[in-house]
């Protein structure tokens, strides 16, 4: 297997533990803090391009999903963003039910298209 896929199963499980407040094994410097330092911001992003699915509703499994993707989308972005689509995809193929990767695919492909209006209006 891939280890990019199994960095992010592992950060996947940490988010997934995450949303049930479970204690998470936190070093300043580790992904997962970052993640999680950065998650009002990242669940903005999620309301913003998926308003009809509150985020207290959505699977828990979902959202780590879209929160990885994002956190990696808009802070890391050190992967292509298709191949970071691909990967939230392969996810929810993975981890998630029969619908998920729809929803997740839905859901990412609005936040670059509104992403990519924005960079090309303000030419950043």
């Amino acid at each position: 297997m891939d280890p990019r896929h199994q960095k992010r199963i592992k950060l996947l499980e940490q988010l997934y533990s995450h949303s049930f407040n479970q204690p998470q094994h936190k070093s300043s410097k580790s992904l997962i803090s970052d993640i999680i330092s950065n998650l009002e911001a990242i669940d903005v992003l999620i309301k913003t391009n998926a308003p009809r699915f509150p985020i207290k509703e959505m699977a828990k499994i979902d959202l780590a999903i879209i929160r990885l993707a994002i956190f990696e989308l808009v802070f890391q972005k050190t992967e292509p963003e298709k191949a970071i689509i691909n990967e939230a995809i392969d996810l929810a193929k993975e981890f998630g039910s029969e619908k998920s990767y729809a929803f997740i695919n839905g859901v990412l492909s609005k936040f670059l298209l509104k992403k990519n209006e924005t960079t090309k209006s303000t030419g950043k």
